[in-house]
């Protein structure tokens, strides 16, 4: 699977995002709209995460979501 399925149902996605990364605004979730790399560049500034942290939690984090 592969992430365009979150980018389809970001709408619905969303909710889960801010379940996992708390501090990210409902701004930035519209900006972000489903697209990874914004994703991790806004997780990597409301966390001060490295960006392999970053990507390692988005990783870890889509996998376990079910489809």
């Amino acid at each position: 699977m592969d992430w365009n399925r979150v980018e389809g149902n970001w709408k619905q996605m969303k909710g889960k995002v801010r379940e996992q990364w708390g501090q990210l605004t409902d701004d930035d979730l519209d900006v972000i709209n489903g697209k990874r790399e914004q994703l991790e560049g806004k997780i990597q500034e409301r966390y001060g995460y490295q960006k392999d942290r970053a990507k390692k939690d988005i990783d870890d984090w889509f996998g376990s979501q079910r489809w």
